[in-house]
């Protein structure tokens, strides 16, 4: 079993019930492998998945809605959704080691490619849900604020709250005359952990691909990745 007490003090969240923090940190693919010695049904962090993406973005919501009175709507939208995507959600998620305290397959645990990100990000929104759950409000607002907060400077410098696929349509139609195309390349997965690849096509060309945990994120990836090769950022 993990030391999860070393895993508290690097969020700085102490739980009252060490089994809601164990059940945020396990993946389905774990339970395939390890069955409850008790016959009992051992819970995945699927639920609390689930429950913590809606917490985040509330809590997320409120804070910049307060902390920025004078941005409009579309503006605040565009911050949270760059809060709160996988890309930044796996990032945090990895620079908290959470990799070293996920109970994974053995599979999963071997890949550490683009689906680990996504197993990360959903770590993070299933310990969210679970802080939640197991101490309220105000105490999973204080870690997600803690945590995401210190982000929003460097998106704001860095103009990472665009909207990629926005941007790119605007870019191609003046430079090229030409409105972006996106197709599914490939799916894969069951309905609860789909992931897609989409093309983005200029005309009969092909631009660049994005993968994503839906066909919109995959779409916004493979517009970030035709501005790059465009030289259009």
């Amino acid at each position: 079993m993990k030391d999860l007490k070393a895993f508290e003090n690097i969020l700085g969240v102490t739980f009252k019930d060490q089994a809601i923090f164990t059940q945020a940190l396990t993946h389905r693919s774990y339970l395939n492998e390890n069955p409850s010695p008790t016959g009992g049904q051992a819970e995945h962090n699927e639920r609390l998945e689930f429950l913590g993406d809606a917490v985040l973005e509330l809590v997320i919501t409120e804070y910049i809605y307060e902390k920025f009175p004078a941005k409009p709507e579309g503006e605040l939208t565009a911050l949270r959704a760059s809060l709160v995507n996988s890309n930044m959600l796996g990032a945090v998620a990895a620079g908290l080691d959470f990799n070293n305290f996920l109970l994974l397959s053995r599979g999963e645990a071997r890949d550490v490619g683009r689906a680990r990100q996504y197993i990360l990000a959903n770590a993070f929104e299933a310990v969210a849900g679970a802080i939640y759950l197991d101490q309220g409000y105000g105490a999973v607002r204080d870690f997600i604020i803690k945590i995401l907060a210190p982000k929003i400077s460097e998106i704001l410098e860095k103009k990472l709250y665009r909207d990629a696929k926005s941007l790119f349509q605007e870019e191609a139609q003046e430079r090229a005359g030409v409105t972006p195309a996106y197709q599914v390349s490939k799916e894969w997965g069951p309905d609860h952990d789909k992931h897609f690849i989409v093309g983005v096509y200029l005309g009969s060309d092909l631009v660049a691909e994005g993968e994503g945990a839906s066909k919109q994120e995959a779409q916004q990836q493979a517009a970030e990745a035709a501005l790059k090769i465009k030289n259009w950022e």
